[in-house]
């Protein structure tokens, strides 16, 4: 989906489209979660502050998040999904991965198939996607990145080599700015020149995944889409509009921030076994801290009093400290079972 936040908040209200929208907090610490195409353009991005979005943009209109509405129109666009195929992996709220393979049979080509997905979203949400065709996760997914916003873009097989070659290196998911850094030490900055690269140049980086990024780097995956991916974890978090110093103001936020997260466990019918918690300080240095616990729960009491005892130790070693970000988050997730009422717990220990 297309600047999906914001896409949603201009379709439910007229007044804002053509408008330089951005969703997130409007305080002095709010954070942009999503960017309408029409305040990209002054550079505007998601995770950018929103002081710093003020600046590129004064004029920009800024929407607190509705995530309730979000969710309803994603469960919209992934019923569309589920009438071309079962073969659906949902990467986030507004991107999925369709295997259309069986559907072609019936509907024609790729192509045709990609045009119905589409026409299917404007016609029951009112918004536009972007879809990208290819013959594997990577190929589409890079071609539903070079044709947006409102995109459509088939790359078959033979032509991936065409598309990739020119590309710099960092457009593979997986080389950062040091992996890219140090291939062009190599003199490798194209896709075409990785692929093409001695394998004993690339060894030293890449060890033995050497033949897989030069395969991907080909155009070539073997990765299935897969259904039902487990969620890995689940976290909350909260940039304060001023830095908090007072332990007990903290406790409360931290309480909030578990009660979220707690929530969405039992949406999903979920238990955890870690608690992990996040803590950036006002000079932007960032500490975490987990903890492992046995048998595995989403008893927001039970994960509130772990989250608690984390944060005290946190602070103990920290103390008078100025807290700019709280974040708490669950991970170690399985499905929802009926444990033994007097089932007891291991013992709880602090990861180093």
């Amino acid at each position: 989906m297309d600047a999906f936040y914001a896409s949603v908040e201009q379709h439910d209200d007229p007044a804002l489209r053509g408008q330089p929208v951005v969703v997130g907090g409007s305080g002095a610490r709010g954070v942009v979660m999503a960017a309408s195409y029409e305040v990209r353009r002054y550079g505007v991005r998601s995770a950018m502050s929103m002081y710093e979005a003020r600046q590129r943009c004064p004029e920009l209109v800024c929407v607190r998040p509705r995530m309730s509405r979000y969710r309803e129109v994603s469960r919209i666009v992934f019923a569309i999904f589920e009438r071309y195929t079962p073969l659906v992996q949902g990467l986030s709220i507004d991107e999925a991965y369709l295997d259309v393979s069986t559907a072609l049979a019936s509907r024609g080509d790729i192509v045709a198939v990609g045009r119905a997905v589409k026409r299917d979203i404007l016609d029951d949400t009112g918004l536009r996607a972007s879809v990208g065709m290819g013959p594997n996760k990577l190929i589409s997914k890079i071609a539903s990145e070079l044709d947006k916003p409102d995109g459509f873009l088939h790359i078959p097989a033979e032509r991936a080599c065409d598309v990739l070659d020119p590309m710099p290196v960092r457009r593979l998911n997986g080389i950062g700015p040091r992996t890219a850094d140090r291939l062009h030490e190599l003199g490798i900055r194209t896709l075409r020149e990785l692929r093409l690269a001695p394998t004993d140049s690339l060894r030293p980086l890449f060890g033995r995944y050497t033949k897989t990024v030069q395969d991907r780097a080909a155009g070539l995956d073997d990765r299935p889409v897969q259904v039902e991916l487990p969620d890995i974890s689940i976290s909350a978090e909260e940039t304060f509009d001023q830095d908090i110093a007072d332990s007990v103001q903290l406790h409360d936020e931290l309480r909030a921030l578990v009660g979220e997260v707690s929530a969405r466990l039992r949406r999903r019918e979920l238990t955890a076994s870690m608690v992990r918690l996040k803590v950036r300080r006002a000079d932007f240095s960032t500490f975490t801290r987990q903890q492992h616990f046995s048998p595995s729960t989403d008893d927001v009491v039970r994960l509130e009093a772990i989250a608690a005892t984390l944060l005290a130790r946190w602070l103990a070693s920290n103390p008078g400290v100025r807290v700019r970000l709280l974040g708490a988050g669950v991970a170690d997730l399985a499905p929802a079972t009926q444990l033994a009422l007097f089932e007891p717990a291991q013992a709880e220990m602090p990861d180093a």
